[in-house]
């Protein structure tokens, strides 16, 4: 059965379908039983799966990522009481299912994820992706930056993915934002990894990153300040730059996201997470991803869940700047 329209007028955006009518666990298989991509004129927004973790050091299976979110995101609603917005009514949200790479060949795979994300948003539509490991962020970070120049990055994360090589290996999903940084990708004084907790290597690799363009919002800074002091540095040091928000799933406490490869004790809830999406109302984010859900790892859609949550705030985001003209 096809989705259903917004609000029923000609022009407004094709939604989700009828859960009064179909049941969500019959209903399609797209991110929170949107419509394809081939079901509408265009999207502002599309959603897309990166299917990819070839790049991981630890646990696999990230590569079943985006179908376990799709499939934790059938009870999303249209409308978001928190920020007061209905983000499928308005803007066009649609799904473009995967983006197919190349499981076998890590510099493959990122041209691909390249050049599929262009593809993309060759009509000035947003792109949010599901993944698939953290290496992908470097390409999609590549194709934003082709007509938008260098980015803001806020970087929700335990770990700093700055690091330089794994076993020899420049692209891997430990070493995304240090290549971006490298490659000119990255607006060197608005970005920010949030979350970030556990042992490192050494002292230097804080250090290196600093010079990598990052300031860092520790996990622990979030019981020290609170949300509200949290958010309120996030949003000093972003300012009024474009942002891409990469979220990996491993921010989250394994309480509140067990399904991912590199977990570590000590992390946020998912409340203090969803709280700080929301507090970036207003900014001017022009993509996003969420990765590392492992879903051989989950119990229960815990993660999958959570993972689809963050997707909504983050479309709920997109749709407040739309209809604010911002």
């Amino acid at each position: 059965m096809p989705p259903s329209d917004g609000d029923g007028g000609a022009d407004a955006p094709v939604g989700q379908s009828d859960a009064t009518k179909v049941p969500r666990f019959a209903g399609p298989p797209t991110f929170a039983r949107l419509p394809r991509i081939d079901e509408v004129a265009r999207a502002d927004v599309v959603v897309v799966g990166v299917p990819f973790d070839s790049g991981v050091s630890y646990r696999p299976g990230a590569r079943f990522g985006p179908a376990h979110i799709r499939a934790s995101s059938r009870l999303l609603r249209p409308f978001n009481p928190a920020l007061d917005v209905e983000p499928f009514a308005a803007q066009q949200v649609a799904d473009a299912g995967d983006i197919a790479v190349n499981p076998f060949d890590i510099p493959e795979a990122l041209a691909a994820i390249e050049a599929g994300i262009t593809h993309l948003r060759r009509d000035g539509s947003r792109v949010l992706t599901l993944g698939g490991d953290h290496t992908i962020a470097l390409p999609i970070l590549r194709a934003l930056a082709k007509d938008l120049g260098p980015i803001a990055v806020l970087h929700f994360d335990a770990h700093l993915d700055t690091w330089d090589t794994y076993f020899g290996a420049a692209y891997t999903h430990g070493t995304p934002f240090r290549r971006a940084s490298e490659e000119g990708l990255l607006d060197l004084a608005r970005c920010m990894h949030v979350g970030i907790r556990g042992p490192l290597y050494s002292r230097q690799d804080l250090a290196d990153d600093a010079v990598l363009g990052f300031q860092v919002l520790r996990a622990d800074d979030f019981e020290t300040h609170g949300l509200a002091g949290a958010i309120e540095r996030v949003r000093r040091r972003l300012a009024d730059a474009p942002v891409y928000v990469s979220v990996d799933i491993d921010v989250l406490d394994p309480a509140h996201a067990p399904g991912t490869g590199t977990p570590e004790a000590g992390g946020l809830t998912s409340r203090e997470l969803l709280g700080t999406l929301r507090g970036l109302a207003g900014l001017h984010i022009v993509g996003a991803d969420i990765v590392e859900v492992s879903p051989a790892y989950d119990h229960a859609e815990i993660t999958g869940i959570a993972a689809a949550h963050i997707a909504y705030e983050l479309l709920s985001l997109m749709a407040l700047e739309r209809a604010g003209g911002l």
